[in-house]
């Protein structure tokens, strides 16, 4: 019988804490029945909303902490008051110290990559870890990162980037060489800033075994699926994913207003209401919750701050993935097959 997937939970992480942390590793446990979980939080909060799940109570150890890293903490003040006592270090370090597979938060951002960066520390050689996330397309899915774990990048860390990112595209997609884009502002090879045209032609010409090198992308690309891992630094990306959760809102509004705007059209809607909910939903943000820090040497899945116990579970889901599948190992084993290109990018980075 295979080993259970042990998940530690930052209970009191995100905007709503145990009330949607507790009820979506439920949901979790229901579709994954090999989980165990491990709980860090307040355990007079937690224990009764525990106790509403037998089932999830009895594949639960619940390890009561004082301390709670506020929404609006930042990373140095999360870290001076949380270090060792809080219920995010807690469950970062309970994967340290091989207790959990992998850690889930839907807690501050930047504290829970500041935490796991000096609890866990970074994979050799990668010198900055990067957030990566799964993107809906007209295609299906595409992996795009980093989607803001750091800001800024040369070129050896847009390969690394590049590498890191096909390694989760062969767990979550099932492909076994993915095509790799940079995003860029346009497709010709002359274009953009230095670093990305540097990282270009090193994944051009390295033809590294662990990936497909397809080019540049462009924006509207993120939603063709033309790649399966789109690439570029954690600035640019964290506004993509910003925008591109802001226009399915404003769809969603324009397309309710639509339809409840005259008799003819809530007869429309109700005749299509099937084709509609399809397209409901494929555009349902928390399908795809759950940002994986990619770099760190071990897994660290980050919630949606504002996800419901259904976009919690979606984050437990990618965490099972990731841990199930070993994603460190694959990783390590992507930059052992790609060190020529690691080199190379660290040439290019230090020219002048």
């Amino acid at each position: 019988m295979a080993s259970p997937i042990r998940i530690s939970l930052d209970a009191m992480g995100g905007d709503h804490g145990p009330s949607v942390v507790v009820p979506g590793a439920a949901l979790a446990l229901d579709r994954r029945p090999d989980i165990e979980f491990l709980f860090y939080g307040d355990e007079p909060t937690i224990r009764p909303l525990l106790d509403q799940h037998p089932k999830l109570a009895a594949r639960s150890k619940l390890v009561h902490t004082a301390v709670a890293v506020q929404m609006d903490d930042k990373p140095s003040q999360a870290l001076r008051k949380g270090r060792r006592v809080s219920s995010m270090w807690q469950a970062i370090e309970a994967v340290k110290r091989n207790e959990a597979d992998v850690a889930v938060s839907a807690g501050n951002t930047g504290a829970l990559m500041a935490m796991s960066k000096f609890c866990l520390n970074t994979m050799a050689p990668i010198d900055r870890p990067a957030i990566a996330c799964l993107w809906p397309t007209v295609r299906g899915e595409s992996i795009v990162l980093d989607v803001g774990a750091s800001i800024g990048a040369d070129a050896q860390h847009l390969v690394d980037l590049a590498i890191m990112g096909a390694a989760m595209a062969r767990i979550v997609l099932g492909v076994e060489r993915p095509t790799v884009g940079l995003l860029n502002v346009g497709v010709e090879e002359i274009k953009g800033i230095e670093e990305v045209k540097a990282a270009g032609r090193i994944l051009r010409e390295a033809n590294l075994p662990a990936l497909d090198y397809h080019g540049f992308v462009e924006g509207d690309d993120l939603g063709k699926g033309t790649t399966d891992v789109v690439v570029t630094e954690g600035f640019t990306g964290n506004i993509a994913l910003k925008t591109a959760e802001g226009t399915a809102k404003q769809v969603a509004t324009y397309l309710r207003e639509a339809m409840a705007s005259s008799f003819m059209s809530k007869l429309g809607y109700f005749l299509a209401r099937g084709a509609f909910n399809v397209l409901r939903k494929k555009m349902d943000p928390r399908r795809a919750n759950g940002g994986v820090f990619l770099g760190l040497d071990g897994i660290v899945i980050k919630s949606h701050g504002g996800a419901d116990p259904v976009g919690f579970c979606g984050a437990i889901e990618i965490a099972y993935q990731m841990a199930q599948h070993d994603l460190r190992a694959r990783i390590r084993e992507s930059i052992s097959q790609s060190q020529d290109g690691r080199l190379a990018a660290a040439a290019a980075a230090a020219s002048p």
